[in-house]
């Protein structure tokens, strides 16, 4: 699972959040195919909680993902990132 804490420096209201936000977490769906939510500080004007789930066959193939995403969201004009992190699960398939 990834979490991305988010600042919106020009968000004066949560609409204006809300247009900053929604090009990130609609183009994470669209562009990675990733299961996206905004996750945190709904009430706030300017701090967004993304949380990203990656689900691969490979934590090598996973990790690629990660970081591309990463770079991605770093690349977006409207927001700065204040956090990335990121937590690995795996699971081993039951025989």
């Amino acid at each position: 699972m990834v979490r991305v804490e988010l600042h919106i420096p020009h968000s004066r209201s949560l609409k204006e959040k809300r247009a900053a936000i929604k090009p990130v977490v609609e183009g994470l769906r669209r562009r990675f195919a990733l299961s996206v939510a905004e996750a945190g500080y709904q009430d706030t004007w300017q701090r967004a909680l993304i949380g990203v789930a990656v689900v691969s066959g490979s934590h090598g193939h996973a990790a690629e993902i990660v970081d591309t995403v990463e770079r991605w969201i770093w690349s977006r004009p409207d927001v700065e990132v204040s956090a990335f992190a990121c937590q690995w699960s795996e699971w081993e398939p039951e025989e």
